[in-house]
């Protein structure tokens, strides 16, 4: 992809996921994600119905008349994208592909964190470490990190979530807010991600295609597995075989949504012809609330 085109594709997503981060979800990012705890700010004079427990003793005798502590929110966090780059991304039926929706979530979740002041970094994976941006802020690192997703070519095929994390927890010596994007097609990364989700806030957004999840009756069909990139051909009128499609859906999807409930994280699962913008809203709104 020429260097013209990949700046224009920058571009539009920028246009369509700032706009949803400005006006949607920096309010709800923002009560969603605690800070860090409370900082002091400054003293000031009492006033009735203050907590006696925050008066300043000290300047209180100073000056012979109370005055209190305020408190505020340390607000600066760090929010860490995990992508999976393998090739099963590579894969859609309707208008855009799994690593297109994925690419238009992690932006607008990028542009929420520099609404707000955080840093922003980038974990792409496949079954090995792709590639790793530290945190930083604002705009052009934002627009650095769309770039990769839009253009990175991995040297992998397939996946291997429990490495991700893995390296994550080693290289993440402070509390991040973690999102892990990707079609969770693996299996055994449970125990990992509870440890990760002991020390970091994790969500997982999975993102699937219809046609994963059932496979239509059209016959004898050549079938390519993406990651390995073995072809098969398939019998679609067998339903024994369209059975054993959807029961390998199924396995996938059941293992990540009880992974992450087990390990205390959040998840949503976004098909890609539905509005994602609704599943994130009411995610940070329920989030907000505990």
């Amino acid at each position: 992809m020429e260097t013209k085109e990949i700046l224009k594709k920058v571009r539009k997503i920028e246009i369509k996921t700032r706009r949803l981060s400005d006006h949607i979800f920096s309010g709800e990012y923002h009560s969603s994600f605690k800070g860090r705890g409370m900082t002091f700010s400054e003293v000031r004079q009492y006033s009735y119905g203050d907590d006696i427990r925050s008066i300043d003793w000290n300047v209180t005798a100073r000056y012979n008349e109370p005055f209190v502590k305020v408190f505020e929110e340390e607000r600066e966090l760090t929010m860490m994208l995990m992508v999976d780059v393998s090739n099963s991304e590579h894969f859609g039926t309707t208008q855009l592909f799994k690593k297109e929706v994925i690419t238009e979530i992690a932006a607008t979740l990028a542009f929420s964190a520099t609404q707000n002041n955080d840093k922003v970094g980038l974990l792409l994976f496949s079954d090995e470490i792709e590639l790793f941006i530290p945190p930083k802020k604002g705009r052009s690192h934002v627009l650095r990190i769309i770039r990769e997703l839009i253009e990175f070519h991995p040297k992998s095929t397939k996946t291997n979530i429990t490495e991700a994390l893995k390296f994550l927890s080693n290289v993440t010596k402070k509390k991040v807010i973690l999102f892990v994007l990707s079609d969770f097609i693996d299996v055994n990364y449970e125990q990992t991600l509870k440890i990760v989700g002991n020390k970091h806030d994790v969500t997982g957004i999975r993102v699937f295609d219809k046609h994963e999840v059932a496979i239509p009756n059209i016959g004898m069909v050549p079938v390519q597995d993406t990651e390995t990139q073995e072809i098969l051909l398939v019998n679609t009128a067998s339903k024994k075989v369209r059975t054993a499609y959807k029961s390998h859906y199924l396995k996938n999807k059941n293992y990540f949504e009880n992974a992450f409930k087990r390990s205390g994280a959040g998840f949503i699962n976004t098909e890609t012809n539905e509005s994602y913008v609704k599943k994130l809203l009411l995610y940070f709104k329920n989030k907000g609330a505990r």
